[in-house]
C-alpha cells in the first residue's frame, strides 16, 4: 500500500515537462530520456555526438568542459528530480551523457573502442558496484545523481585502459 501511495506522487515525465524549462530539457538528455525502454542507454547514445563536437579541443580544455557539464548538471538533475518527485528517476539521463563523455575523453578514437567504451559504462552505470551502490543510496538529489555516473565512468575507464594494456602486451 505505501509503494502506491509513493509512486503515485510521481510525476511521470512528458514532453510538456521537456520544453516547460532548460533544465529538465538537458537532464531529460534532450528528449532521450522520454524512451519507454532503457532511457539511460538512449542518454548515453546522446552522449557520443556531444563529445564529437569537443574531440578536437585539448585533452585540458574537454575536461573543464565536462566538468562545467557535471556541474550545472547537478542543478538540471536536482531541479527535474524535484518537479517528478524522484531524486533518481529514471528519465533524467544528463549524468549518462556527461559520464559517457568523460569515459571517450580518455578512449582510443577508434569505433571499437567507442563501443568497448559504450558497453563497459552500461554494464557499471548498470550493475553499480562497490562503492556505486553505496554512494547511490547516501548521496542524494543532483549530486547523488551525477555522482554515481562519474564513478561508473571511471570503472569504464580503468577497465578500457586495462584492456589496451593487455591488448599492447599480445
Amino acid at each position: 500500500m505505501i509503494n502506491q501511495d509513493i509512486q503515485s506522487t510521481h510525476t511521470q515525465p512528458t514532453c510538456k515537462l521537456l520544453v516547460s524549462h532548460p533544465a529538465h530539457f538537458f537532464a531529460l538528455g534532450f528528449g532521450s530520456g522520454l524512451a519507454p525502454k532503457a532511457p539511460g542507454t538512449f542518454g548515453t547514445v546522446v552522449g557520443l555526438p556531444l563529445f564529437w563536437l569537443i574531440s578536437t579541443y585539448s585533452i585540458t580544455t574537454q575536461l573543464v568542459l565536462i566538468g562545467l557539464l557535471f556541474l550545472i548538471g547537478i542543478y538540471f538533475c536536482e531541479k527535474t528530480g524535484k518537479s517528478l518527485g524522484v531524486s533518481d528517476h529514471g528519465s533524467i539521463v544528463w549524468d549518462e551523457i556527461v559520464a559517457i563523455m568523460l569515459v571517450l575523453t580518455f578512449t582510443i578514437n577508434q569505433w571499437q573502442w567507442w563501443l568497448a567504451a559504450f558497453l563497459l559504462f552500461r554494464l557499471f552505470d548498470i550493475w553499480k558496484p562497490v562503492p556505486i551502490r553505496q554512494c547511490d543510496a547516501k548521496v542524494k538529489g543532483g549530486l547523488g545523481v551525477m555522482l554515481d555516473d562519474l564513478l561508473a565512468a571511471i570503472y569504464a575507464i580503468v577497465s578500457l585502459k586495462a584492456l589496451e594494456w593487455i591488448i599492447t602486451q599480445l
